[in-house]
Protein backbone atom coordinates (compact mmCIF):
# COMPACT_ATOMS: atom_id res chain seq x y z
CA UNK A 1 0.00 0.00 0.00
CA UNK A 2 2.50 2.74 -1.13
CA UNK A 3 -0.54 5.42 -0.67
CA UNK A 4 -0.37 4.51 3.08
CA UNK A 5 3.36 5.01 3.13
CA UNK A 6 3.07 7.94 1.48
CA UNK A 7 0.34 9.48 4.26
CA UNK A 8 1.33 8.61 7.19
CA UNK A 9 1.76 11.72 9.60
CA UNK A 10 5.18 12.49 11.66
CA UNK A 11 5.53 11.94 14.67
CA UNK A 12 5.44 15.03 15.49
CA UNK A 13 2.44 15.94 13.56
CA UNK A 14 0.08 13.41 15.54
CA UNK A 15 1.60 14.75 18.95
CA UNK A 16 0.28 17.94 17.89
CA UNK A 17 -3.66 16.75 17.10
CA UNK A 18 -3.99 14.55 20.10
CA UNK A 19 -2.52 17.49 22.37
CA UNK A 20 -5.04 20.00 20.28
CA UNK A 21 -7.84 17.32 21.09
CA UNK A 22 -7.05 16.65 24.54
CA UNK A 23 -5.66 19.66 24.82
CA UNK A 24 -8.56 20.72 24.40
CA UNK A 25 -11.41 19.45 25.93
CA UNK A 26 -9.16 19.19 29.36
CA UNK A 27 -9.30 23.17 29.12
CA UNK A 28 -13.33 22.54 28.70
CA UNK A 29 -13.56 20.05 31.68
CA UNK A 30 -11.32 22.65 33.68
CA UNK A 31 -13.61 25.58 32.89
CA UNK A 32 -16.44 23.28 35.01
CA UNK A 33 -14.66 22.08 37.22
CA UNK A 34 -15.59 22.82 40.69
CA UNK A 35 -13.17 23.23 43.98
CA UNK A 36 -15.97 20.91 46.03
CA UNK A 37 -16.92 19.30 43.59
CA UNK A 38 -20.00 17.33 44.35
CA UNK A 39 -21.04 13.31 44.31
CA UNK A 40 -24.52 13.61 42.68
CA UNK A 41 -23.42 16.22 40.04
CA UNK A 42 -20.11 13.62 39.27
CA UNK A 43 -22.44 10.76 38.17
CA UNK A 44 -26.07 12.95 36.87
CA UNK A 45 -25.14 16.41 36.58
CA UNK A 46 -28.16 17.67 38.76
CA UNK A 47 -30.61 15.56 36.48
CA UNK A 48 -31.21 18.91 35.02
CA UNK A 49 -29.07 19.20 31.20
CA UNK A 50 -30.67 20.63 28.83
CA UNK A 51 -31.86 19.62 25.00
CA UNK A 52 -29.17 20.98 23.10
CA UNK A 53 -26.22 19.29 25.36
CA UNK A 54 -27.93 16.03 26.00
CA UNK A 55 -28.85 15.37 22.36
CA UNK A 56 -25.55 15.93 21.60
CA UNK A 57 -24.22 13.63 24.27
CA UNK A 58 -26.34 10.89 23.55
CA UNK A 59 -25.59 10.81 19.96
CA UNK A 60 -21.66 11.19 20.63
CA UNK A 61 -22.42 8.41 23.31
CA UNK A 62 -23.91 5.90 20.32
CA UNK A 63 -21.31 6.81 17.90
CA UNK A 64 -18.21 5.71 18.92
CA UNK A 65 -15.17 4.79 16.61
CA UNK A 66 -16.31 0.57 17.24
CA UNK A 67 -19.25 1.86 15.80
CA UNK A 68 -17.87 3.37 12.85
CA UNK A 69 -15.54 0.04 12.08
CA UNK A 70 -17.76 -2.25 12.64
CA UNK A 71 -20.56 -0.38 10.28
CA UNK A 72 -17.37 -0.67 7.66
CA UNK A 73 -16.89 -4.09 8.47
CA UNK A 74 -20.48 -5.11 8.12
CA UNK A 75 -20.46 -3.54 4.59
CA UNK A 76 -17.41 -5.02 3.82
CA UNK A 77 -18.75 -8.11 4.85
CA UNK A 78 -22.48 -8.25 3.65
CA UNK A 79 -22.26 -5.65 0.69
CA UNK A 80 -24.66 -2.73 0.42
CA UNK A 81 -27.30 -3.97 2.96
CA UNK A 82 -24.73 -4.30 5.91
CA UNK A 83 -23.97 -0.80 6.68
CA UNK A 84 -28.31 -0.09 6.46
CA UNK A 85 -28.72 -3.36 9.16
CA UNK A 86 -26.18 -1.74 11.26
CA UNK A 87 -27.17 1.75 11.60
CA UNK A 88 -30.49 1.57 10.58
CA UNK A 89 -31.34 -0.95 13.93
CA UNK A 90 -29.01 1.11 16.22
CA UNK A 91 -30.83 4.48 15.14
CA UNK A 92 -34.09 2.92 15.70
CA UNK A 93 -33.29 1.46 19.26
CA UNK A 94 -32.34 5.01 20.48
CA UNK A 95 -35.72 5.78 19.98
CA UNK A 96 -36.85 2.87 21.77
CA UNK A 97 -35.52 4.46 24.29
CA UNK A 98 -37.62 7.02 25.25
CA UNK A 99 -41.01 5.82 25.84
CA UNK A 100 -39.41 3.21 28.68
CA UNK A 101 -37.47 6.17 29.67
CA UNK A 102 -40.34 8.64 30.51
CA UNK A 103 -41.57 5.25 32.71
CA UNK A 104 -38.08 4.66 34.50
CA UNK A 105 -38.14 8.66 35.64
CA UNK A 106 -41.44 8.61 36.33
CA UNK A 107 -40.36 5.69 39.03
CA UNK A 108 -37.32 6.90 39.85
CA UNK A 109 -36.92 10.53 39.12
CA UNK A 110 -33.24 11.09 41.01
CA UNK A 111 -31.60 7.96 40.40
CA UNK A 112 -27.98 7.56 39.48
CA UNK A 113 -27.91 3.93 37.57
CA UNK A 114 -30.71 1.44 37.03
CA UNK A 115 -28.99 -0.85 39.48
CA UNK A 116 -29.14 1.59 41.92
CA UNK A 117 -33.28 1.53 41.20
CA UNK A 118 -33.29 -1.86 40.94
CA UNK A 119 -32.26 -2.32 44.58
CA UNK A 120 -35.09 -0.43 45.72
CA UNK A 121 -37.28 -2.36 43.90
CA UNK A 122 -36.07 -5.74 44.59
CA UNK A 123 -32.99 -5.74 46.80
CA UNK A 124 -29.41 -6.48 46.76
CA UNK A 125 -29.47 -9.94 44.13
CA UNK A 126 -30.71 -7.99 41.16
CA UNK A 127 -28.54 -4.91 42.14
CA UNK A 128 -25.00 -6.03 41.92
CA UNK A 129 -26.48 -8.77 38.58
CA UNK A 130 -27.11 -5.68 36.55
CA UNK A 131 -24.47 -3.67 38.19
CA UNK A 132 -21.83 -6.51 37.71
CA UNK A 133 -23.35 -6.89 33.58
CA UNK A 134 -22.62 -3.36 33.33
CA UNK A 135 -19.05 -3.59 34.52
CA UNK A 136 -18.04 -6.27 32.07
CA UNK A 137 -19.90 -4.74 29.71
CA UNK A 138 -18.54 -0.80 29.98
CA UNK A 139 -14.58 -2.21 30.31
CA UNK A 140 -15.12 -4.38 26.77
CA UNK A 141 -16.77 -1.09 25.62
CA UNK A 142 -13.74 0.55 26.90
CA UNK A 143 -11.06 -1.58 25.50
CA UNK A 144 -12.53 -1.46 21.79
CA UNK A 145 -12.64 1.75 22.08
CA UNK A 146 -8.97 2.05 22.99
CA UNK A 147 -8.17 -0.69 20.44
CA UNK A 148 -9.91 2.03 17.87
CA UNK A 149 -7.27 4.43 18.65
CA UNK A 150 -4.64 1.82 18.83
CA UNK A 151 -5.11 0.85 15.01
CA UNK A 152 -5.52 4.49 14.01
CA UNK A 153 -2.61 5.65 15.29
CA UNK A 154 -0.21 3.07 14.62
CA UNK A 155 -1.45 3.29 10.91
CA UNK A 156 -1.06 6.95 10.16
CA UNK A 157 2.09 7.66 12.57
CA UNK A 158 5.30 5.78 13.36
CA UNK A 159 4.32 4.78 16.49
CA UNK A 160 2.92 1.28 17.52
CA UNK A 161 -0.15 0.04 18.28
CA UNK A 162 0.41 0.25 22.11
CA UNK A 163 1.68 3.67 22.34
CA UNK A 164 -1.51 4.75 20.62
CA UNK A 165 -3.62 2.87 22.98
CA UNK A 166 -1.75 3.89 25.79
CA UNK A 167 -2.43 7.86 24.18
CA UNK A 168 -5.75 7.56 23.85
CA UNK A 169 -6.16 5.78 27.47
CA UNK A 170 -4.12 8.70 28.90
CA UNK A 171 -5.85 11.44 26.91
CA UNK A 172 -9.25 10.49 28.31
CA UNK A 173 -8.72 9.91 31.77
CA UNK A 174 -7.34 13.60 32.08
CA UNK A 175 -10.53 15.33 30.64
CA UNK A 176 -12.95 12.97 32.68
CA UNK A 177 -11.27 12.21 35.86
CA UNK A 178 -11.96 15.72 37.59
CA UNK A 179 -15.43 16.57 37.08
CA UNK A 180 -17.25 12.80 35.66
CA UNK A 181 -20.06 12.94 34.08
CA UNK A 182 -20.31 16.87 33.46
CA UNK A 183 -17.17 16.66 31.63
CA UNK A 184 -18.25 13.45 29.55
CA UNK A 185 -21.43 15.58 28.60
CA UNK A 186 -20.32 18.65 28.12
CA UNK A 187 -17.10 17.86 25.62
CA UNK A 188 -19.82 15.71 23.94
CA UNK A 189 -21.11 18.46 22.60
CA UNK A 190 -18.20 19.69 20.55
CA UNK A 191 -17.59 16.10 19.83
CA UNK A 192 -20.52 15.58 17.90
CA UNK A 193 -20.59 18.72 15.87
CA UNK A 194 -16.83 17.93 14.97
CA UNK A 195 -17.69 14.77 13.90
CA UNK A 196 -21.01 15.64 11.95
CA UNK A 197 -18.83 17.82 9.81
CA UNK A 198 -16.26 15.56 9.61
CA UNK A 199 -17.99 13.00 8.17
CA UNK A 200 -20.00 15.58 5.60
CA UNK A 201 -16.90 16.18 4.03
CA UNK A 202 -14.73 13.17 4.32
CA UNK A 203 -17.15 10.08 3.08
CA UNK A 204 -17.88 12.32 0.03
CA UNK A 205 -14.50 12.86 -0.89
CA UNK A 206 -13.31 9.53 -0.61
CA UNK A 207 -16.01 8.22 -2.88
CA UNK A 208 -14.98 10.50 -5.71
CA UNK A 209 -11.45 9.91 -5.20
CA UNK A 210 -11.71 6.46 -5.64
CA UNK A 211 -13.67 6.74 -8.58
CA UNK A 212 -16.87 6.41 -7.90
CA UNK A 213 -19.35 5.74 -9.44
CA UNK A 214 -17.54 3.88 -11.85
CA UNK A 215 -15.83 1.44 -9.14
CA UNK A 216 -19.14 0.22 -8.54
CA UNK A 217 -19.98 -0.42 -11.73
CA UNK A 218 -16.09 -2.37 -12.54
CA UNK A 219 -15.97 -4.03 -9.21
CA UNK A 220 -19.92 -5.48 -9.29
CA UNK A 221 -18.34 -8.87 -10.23
CA UNK A 222 -15.94 -9.01 -6.78
CA UNK A 223 -19.06 -9.05 -5.13
CA UNK A 224 -21.24 -12.92 -4.22
CA UNK A 225 -24.47 -13.08 -4.92
CA UNK A 226 -25.56 -12.51 -1.57
CA UNK A 227 -23.45 -9.37 -1.18
CA UNK A 228 -24.60 -8.38 -4.57
CA UNK A 229 -28.41 -8.42 -2.83
CA UNK A 230 -29.99 -5.34 -1.19
CA UNK A 231 -32.70 -7.73 0.52
CA UNK A 232 -29.88 -10.34 1.56
CA UNK A 233 -31.12 -13.31 3.62
CA UNK A 234 -27.52 -14.04 4.85
CA UNK A 235 -27.03 -10.27 5.96
CA UNK A 236 -30.05 -10.07 7.77
CA UNK A 237 -29.90 -13.43 9.47
CA UNK A 238 -26.41 -12.94 10.28
CA UNK A 239 -25.99 -9.59 10.90
CA UNK A 240 -29.53 -7.73 10.82
CA UNK A 241 -31.29 -9.52 13.02
CA UNK A 242 -28.50 -10.56 15.96
CA UNK A 243 -28.25 -6.57 15.65
CA UNK A 244 -31.73 -5.86 16.37
CA UNK A 245 -31.78 -7.97 19.67
CA UNK A 246 -28.64 -6.57 21.03
CA UNK A 247 -29.27 -3.36 20.66
CA UNK A 248 -32.61 -3.28 22.19
CA UNK A 249 -30.60 -5.14 25.11
CA UNK A 250 -27.87 -2.56 25.00
CA UNK A 251 -30.41 0.48 25.05
CA UNK A 252 -32.24 -0.81 28.07
CA UNK A 253 -29.29 -2.45 30.12
CA UNK A 254 -26.46 -0.01 29.48
CA UNK A 255 -25.38 2.33 32.07
CA UNK A 256 -24.01 4.60 29.72
CA UNK A 257 -27.54 5.46 28.07
CA UNK A 258 -29.18 4.91 31.47
CA UNK A 259 -26.93 8.09 32.92
CA UNK A 260 -28.21 10.37 30.27
CA UNK A 261 -31.88 9.48 30.80
CA UNK A 262 -30.90 10.51 34.32
CA UNK A 263 -29.34 13.49 33.65
CA UNK A 264 -31.64 15.18 31.02
CA UNK A 265 -34.83 17.72 32.52
CA UNK A 266 -37.62 14.55 32.42
CA UNK A 267 -39.71 17.36 30.16
CA UNK A 268 -36.68 16.94 27.36
CA UNK A 269 -36.79 13.11 27.31
CA UNK A 270 -38.35 12.74 24.08
CA UNK A 271 -36.76 15.26 21.90
CA UNK A 272 -33.29 14.31 23.04
CA UNK A 273 -33.58 10.75 22.28
CA UNK A 274 -35.32 11.46 18.95
CA UNK A 275 -32.69 13.90 17.69
CA UNK A 276 -29.94 11.21 18.73
CA UNK A 277 -31.69 8.75 16.56
CA UNK A 278 -31.14 10.99 13.18
CA UNK A 279 -28.04 12.16 14.02
CA UNK A 280 -26.47 8.10 14.78
CA UNK A 281 -28.13 7.05 11.88
CA UNK A 282 -26.53 9.49 9.15
CA UNK A 283 -22.99 9.44 10.42
CA UNK A 284 -22.72 5.55 11.09
CA UNK A 285 -24.42 4.41 7.71
CA UNK A 286 -22.32 6.79 6.07
CA UNK A 287 -19.02 5.50 7.52
CA UNK A 288 -20.26 1.94 6.88
CA UNK A 289 -20.34 2.98 3.13
CA UNK A 290 -17.01 3.21 3.28
CA UNK A 291 -16.83 -0.79 3.75
CA UNK A 292 -18.97 -1.28 0.29
CA UNK A 293 -16.33 0.84 -1.50
CA UNK A 294 -13.90 -1.47 -0.49
CA UNK A 295 -15.44 -4.22 -1.02
CA UNK A 296 -15.99 -3.16 -4.71
CA UNK A 297 -12.65 -1.99 -5.26
CA UNK A 298 -11.26 -5.11 -3.74
CA UNK A 299 -9.50 -3.81 -1.17
CA UNK A 300 -7.80 -5.86 1.34
CA UNK A 301 -7.48 -4.65 4.84
CA UNK A 302 -3.70 -3.84 6.01
CA UNK A 303 -3.09 -7.34 8.17
CA UNK A 304 -6.25 -9.16 7.05
CA UNK A 305 -7.73 -6.96 9.98
CA UNK A 306 -11.32 -5.98 8.95
CA UNK A 307 -10.93 -2.81 11.85
CA UNK A 308 -8.33 -1.12 9.69
CA UNK A 309 -10.55 -0.88 6.67
CA UNK A 310 -11.72 2.57 7.39
CA UNK A 311 -8.08 4.53 8.39
CA UNK A 312 -6.96 2.30 5.74
CA UNK A 313 -9.04 4.03 3.32
CA UNK A 314 -8.63 7.32 4.55
CA UNK A 315 -4.68 7.28 4.60
CA UNK A 316 -5.20 5.65 0.84
CA UNK A 317 -7.53 8.43 -0.85
CA UNK A 318 -7.28 11.89 1.76
CA UNK A 319 -4.84 14.54 1.24
CA UNK A 320 -2.93 15.77 4.62
CA UNK A 321 -5.38 18.12 5.52
CA UNK A 322 -8.59 16.38 5.25
CA UNK A 323 -6.38 13.30 6.76
CA UNK A 324 -6.08 15.27 9.88
CA UNK A 325 -9.52 15.79 10.16
CA UNK A 326 -10.36 12.44 9.56
CA UNK A 327 -7.61 11.47 12.50
CA UNK A 328 -9.44 14.25 14.88
CA UNK A 329 -13.01 12.27 13.91
CA UNK A 330 -12.21 8.72 14.88
CA UNK A 331 -10.40 10.09 18.10
CA UNK A 332 -13.51 12.26 18.75
CA UNK A 333 -16.08 9.37 18.33
CA UNK A 334 -13.47 6.80 20.40
CA UNK A 335 -13.14 9.38 23.36
CA UNK A 336 -17.07 10.53 23.38
CA UNK A 337 -17.78 6.91 24.34
CA UNK A 338 -14.74 5.53 26.12
CA UNK A 339 -15.31 8.99 28.73
CA UNK A 340 -18.95 7.35 28.86
CA UNK A 341 -17.83 4.51 30.02
CA UNK A 342 -15.24 5.73 32.68
CA UNK A 343 -18.70 7.69 34.27
CA UNK A 344 -20.71 4.94 33.87
CA UNK A 345 -18.30 2.49 35.70
CA UNK A 346 -17.56 5.30 38.31
CA UNK A 347 -21.31 6.20 39.06
CA UNK A 348 -21.71 2.11 39.66
CA UNK A 349 -19.08 1.93 42.24
CA UNK A 350 -19.64 5.24 43.72
CA UNK A 351 -23.75 4.46 44.37
CA UNK A 352 -24.33 0.88 43.90
CA UNK A 353 -21.10 -0.50 45.47
CA UNK A 354 -20.06 1.78 47.83
CA UNK A 355 -23.29 4.24 48.35
CA UNK A 356 -25.48 1.18 49.21
CA UNK A 357 -23.51 -1.72 49.84
CA UNK A 358 -20.42 -0.44 52.03
CA UNK A 359 -21.24 2.43 53.66
CA UNK A 360 -25.51 2.40 53.42
CA UNK A 361 -27.33 5.23 51.83
CA UNK A 362 -28.04 7.11 54.72
CA UNK A 363 -24.03 6.96 55.83
CA UNK A 364 -22.42 7.57 52.66
CA UNK A 365 -19.64 10.33 52.57
CA UNK A 366 -19.92 12.47 49.44
CA UNK A 367 -16.01 12.85 49.63
CA UNK A 368 -15.42 9.19 49.95
CA UNK A 369 -17.50 8.47 47.10
CA UNK A 370 -15.53 10.87 44.80
CA UNK A 371 -12.24 9.25 45.93
CA UNK A 372 -13.97 5.91 44.86
CA UNK A 373 -15.23 7.14 41.51
CA UNK A 374 -11.93 8.37 40.48
CA UNK A 375 -10.44 5.42 41.92
CA UNK A 376 -12.59 3.86 39.30
CA UNK A 377 -11.65 5.34 36.70
CA UNK A 378 -7.79 5.11 36.70
CA UNK A 379 -8.32 0.95 37.44
CA UNK A 380 -10.79 0.71 34.54
CA UNK A 381 -8.27 2.66 32.22
CA UNK A 382 -5.47 -0.02 33.07
CA UNK A 383 -7.60 -3.24 33.00
CA UNK A 384 -8.93 -1.71 29.24
CA UNK A 385 -5.18 -1.02 28.43
CA UNK A 386 -4.26 -4.45 28.98
CA UNK A 387 -7.37 -6.40 27.24
CA UNK A 388 -6.31 -3.76 24.13
CA UNK A 389 -3.58 -5.88 23.30
CA UNK A 390 -5.69 -8.80 22.58
CA UNK A 391 -7.11 -7.14 19.66
CA UNK A 392 -10.24 -8.57 19.43
CA UNK A 393 -12.98 -8.26 16.46
CA UNK A 394 -14.94 -5.31 17.98
CA UNK A 395 -18.50 -6.45 15.72
CA UNK A 396 -18.53 -9.42 17.73
CA UNK A 397 -17.84 -7.78 20.84
CA UNK A 398 -20.81 -5.45 20.34
CA UNK A 399 -22.93 -8.09 19.38
CA UNK A 400 -21.90 -10.81 22.24
CA UNK A 401 -22.32 -8.41 25.22
CA UNK A 402 -25.95 -6.78 23.56
CA UNK A 403 -26.91 -10.43 23.85
CA UNK A 404 -25.84 -11.09 27.10
CA UNK A 405 -27.73 -8.22 28.08
CA UNK A 406 -30.92 -9.60 26.52
CA UNK A 407 -31.18 -11.47 29.59
CA UNK A 408 -32.21 -8.57 31.57
CA UNK A 409 -34.25 -6.92 29.54
CA UNK A 410 -37.76 -8.20 30.50
CA UNK A 411 -36.63 -8.77 34.01
CA UNK A 412 -35.60 -5.05 33.87
CA UNK A 413 -38.63 -3.73 32.07
CA UNK A 414 -41.36 -5.50 33.84
CA UNK A 415 -40.35 -4.27 37.09
CA UNK A 416 -41.04 -0.77 35.90
CA UNK A 417 -44.67 -1.55 35.14
CA UNK A 418 -45.74 -4.85 36.71
CA UNK A 419 -46.21 -4.74 40.75
CA UNK A 420 -45.83 -9.15 41.10
CA UNK A 421 -42.40 -9.11 39.82
CA UNK A 422 -40.24 -10.31 42.87
CA UNK A 423 -36.33 -9.83 43.59
CA UNK A 424 -36.37 -13.99 43.34
CA UNK A 425 -38.02 -13.90 39.76
CA UNK A 426 -35.69 -11.20 38.37
CA UNK A 427 -32.56 -13.45 39.48
CA UNK A 428 -33.52 -16.76 38.46
CA UNK A 429 -34.99 -15.48 35.05
CA UNK A 430 -31.25 -13.99 34.61
CA UNK A 431 -29.01 -16.67 35.55
CA UNK A 432 -31.78 -19.30 33.51
CA UNK A 433 -31.33 -17.45 30.22
CA UNK A 434 -27.59 -17.09 30.84
CA UNK A 435 -27.02 -20.69 31.55
CA UNK A 436 -28.97 -21.29 27.97
CA UNK A 437 -27.62 -18.43 25.81
CA UNK A 438 -23.83 -19.55 26.39
CA UNK A 439 -24.01 -23.09 25.37
CA UNK A 440 -26.48 -21.85 22.61
CA UNK A 441 -24.17 -18.90 21.49
CA UNK A 442 -20.74 -20.90 21.68
CA UNK A 443 -21.74 -23.86 20.55
CA UNK A 444 -20.64 -25.96 23.81
CA UNK A 445 -23.73 -28.81 22.73
CA UNK A 446 -24.25 -30.02 19.86
CA UNK A 447 -27.52 -28.49 18.28
CA UNK A 448 -28.64 -31.20 16.04
CA UNK A 449 -31.97 -33.43 16.98
CA UNK A 450 -33.83 -32.65 19.98
CA UNK A 451 -31.74 -30.31 21.47
CA UNK A 452 -31.78 -28.35 18.23
CA UNK A 453 -35.73 -28.12 17.86
CA UNK A 454 -35.88 -26.92 21.78
CA UNK A 455 -32.98 -24.33 20.40
CA UNK A 456 -35.32 -23.27 17.48
CA UNK A 457 -38.66 -23.13 19.74
CA UNK A 458 -37.13 -21.13 22.13
CA UNK A 459 -35.82 -18.62 19.47
CA UNK A 460 -38.88 -18.53 17.63
CA UNK A 461 -40.13 -17.06 21.08
CA UNK A 462 -37.55 -14.84 21.81
CA UNK A 463 -38.69 -13.42 18.04
CA UNK A 464 -42.41 -12.88 19.50
CA UNK A 465 -40.66 -11.24 22.88
CA UNK A 466 -38.36 -8.39 20.65
CA UNK A 467 -41.37 -7.08 18.79
CA UNK A 468 -43.62 -7.04 21.48
CA UNK A 469 -40.93 -5.44 23.81
CA UNK A 470 -40.90 -2.40 20.88
CA UNK A 471 -44.25 -1.97 20.42
CA UNK A 472 -45.03 -2.34 24.24
CA UNK A 473 -43.04 1.05 24.63
CA UNK A 474 -45.03 3.36 22.17
CA UNK A 475 -49.03 1.12 22.16
CA UNK A 476 -49.19 -0.18 25.32
CA UNK A 477 -49.86 -3.60 26.62
CA UNK A 478 -52.73 -5.21 24.42
CA UNK A 479 -50.70 -3.93 21.25
CA UNK A 480 -47.19 -5.49 22.21
CA UNK A 481 -49.33 -9.17 23.19
CA UNK A 482 -51.05 -8.88 19.33
CA UNK A 483 -47.42 -8.17 17.65
CA UNK A 484 -46.06 -10.80 19.69
CA UNK A 485 -48.26 -13.49 18.95
CA UNK A 486 -48.52 -12.37 15.54
CA UNK A 487 -44.99 -13.00 15.51
CA UNK A 488 -44.20 -16.22 16.58
CA UNK A 489 -46.88 -17.87 14.35
CA UNK A 490 -45.57 -16.06 10.86
CA UNK A 491 -41.86 -16.66 12.03
CA UNK A 492 -42.59 -20.44 13.17
CA UNK A 493 -42.86 -22.06 9.91
CA UNK A 494 -39.80 -20.73 8.74
CA UNK A 495 -37.63 -20.89 11.49
CA UNK A 496 -38.37 -24.40 13.20
CA UNK A 497 -35.99 -26.68 12.02
CA UNK A 498 -33.21 -24.44 10.95
CA UNK A 499 -32.82 -21.32 12.78
CA UNK A 500 -30.52 -22.83 15.40
CA UNK A 501 -28.03 -22.89 12.35
CA UNK A 502 -27.61 -19.48 13.03
CA UNK A 503 -25.43 -19.14 16.65
CA UNK A 504 -25.57 -15.53 16.94
CA UNK A 505 -29.07 -14.88 16.61
CA UNK A 506 -30.22 -17.93 18.23
CA UNK A 507 -28.06 -17.36 21.38
CA UNK A 508 -29.89 -13.22 21.65
CA UNK A 509 -33.22 -15.15 20.97
CA UNK A 510 -33.21 -17.79 23.83
CA UNK A 511 -31.79 -14.78 26.06
CA UNK A 512 -34.58 -12.77 25.80
CA UNK A 513 -37.32 -15.81 25.77
CA UNK A 514 -35.87 -17.72 28.59
CA UNK A 515 -35.84 -14.86 30.45
CA UNK A 516 -39.31 -13.83 30.03
CA UNK A 517 -41.05 -16.96 30.12
CA UNK A 518 -39.18 -17.54 33.68
CA UNK A 519 -39.83 -14.46 34.91
CA UNK A 520 -44.08 -14.03 34.16
CA UNK A 521 -43.90 -18.28 35.54
CA UNK A 522 -42.34 -17.01 38.66
CA UNK A 523 -44.52 -13.83 38.94
CA UNK A 524 -48.07 -14.32 37.70
CA UNK A 525 -49.30 -16.17 40.49
CA UNK A 526 -48.26 -14.20 43.44
CA UNK A 527 -50.70 -12.41 45.27
CA UNK A 528 -48.47 -9.18 46.75
CA UNK A 529 -47.66 -6.08 44.99
CA UNK A 530 -44.98 -3.65 44.92
CA UNK A 531 -46.18 0.29 45.84
CA UNK A 532 -43.71 2.03 43.09
CA UNK A 533 -43.44 5.13 45.21
CA UNK A 534 -41.56 3.51 46.86
CA UNK A 535 -38.74 3.74 44.34
CA UNK A 536 -38.51 7.23 44.53
CA UNK A 537 -37.95 7.61 48.54
CA UNK A 538 -35.43 5.05 48.61
CA UNK A 539 -33.58 6.63 46.09
CA UNK A 540 -31.95 10.18 45.58
CA UNK A 541 -29.48 12.42 46.09
CA UNK A 542 -26.33 11.35 48.31
CA UNK A 543 -25.08 15.07 49.03
CA UNK A 544 -28.36 15.72 51.06
CA UNK A 545 -26.07 14.11 54.13
CA UNK A 546 -27.69 11.59 56.32
CA UNK A 547 -31.15 11.13 55.93
CA UNK A 548 -34.08 9.08 58.12
CA UNK A 549 -34.22 5.45 56.37
CA UNK A 550 -37.80 6.38 54.89
CA UNK A 551 -38.07 2.91 53.66
CA UNK A 552 -35.78 0.10 53.95
CA UNK A 553 -34.16 -1.84 51.22
CA UNK A 554 -36.75 -4.66 50.13
CA UNK A 555 -34.61 -7.42 50.96
CA UNK A 556 -34.16 -6.31 54.93
CA UNK A 557 -36.55 -8.34 56.97
CA UNK A 558 -38.19 -5.27 58.27
CA UNK A 559 -39.13 -4.23 54.69
CA UNK A 560 -41.83 -6.11 53.26
CA UNK A 561 -43.69 -5.24 49.88
CA UNK A 562 -47.00 -3.42 50.30
CA UNK A 563 -49.74 -3.87 48.14
CA UNK A 564 -49.82 -1.50 44.95
CA UNK A 565 -51.81 -1.84 41.93
CA UNK A 566 -50.07 -3.13 38.56
CA UNK A 567 -49.24 -0.68 35.87
CA UNK A 568 -51.23 -1.30 32.25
Amino acid sequence: MEGLETARFSALVVVGLLVLFYGGTFLISARIGKKEENADGYMTAGNNIGFGISAASMTATWIWASSMYASATSGYTYGISGPIHYGLWGALMILFIYPFGKRIREVAPKAHTLAEVMYARHGRSSQLMLAGSNIVGSLISLMSNFIAGGVLISMLSPFTFTQGVFAVAAGVLLYTLWSGFRASVLTDFVQVVAMLGAVAVIVPFIFFAADFPAAFETGAGRLTPEQGDFFSSTAFMEQGAPYIAAVLAYAIGNQTVAQRLFAVKQDLIKPTFVTATVGYGAMVIGVGMLGVLALYLGYEPTGGDVNNIVPGLAAEYLPPVLLALFFIMIVGALSSTADSDLAALSSIMMADVYGQNVAGKEKANPRTMLLVGRITMVVATAAAVAFASLRLNILDLLVFVGALWGALVFPVLSSFYWDKVSGRAFTTSVLAALAVFLPVRFSWIPVDGVFGIVVDVLSVLGIGVVLGLMVFGFFGARAAKAVGVAAVVVSAPFSLGSLHEYATLCGSLVAYSVSTVVCWALSVRRREGFDFSLVARRTGDFDQGPRAAESPAPDTPEAPEPAGTTTP
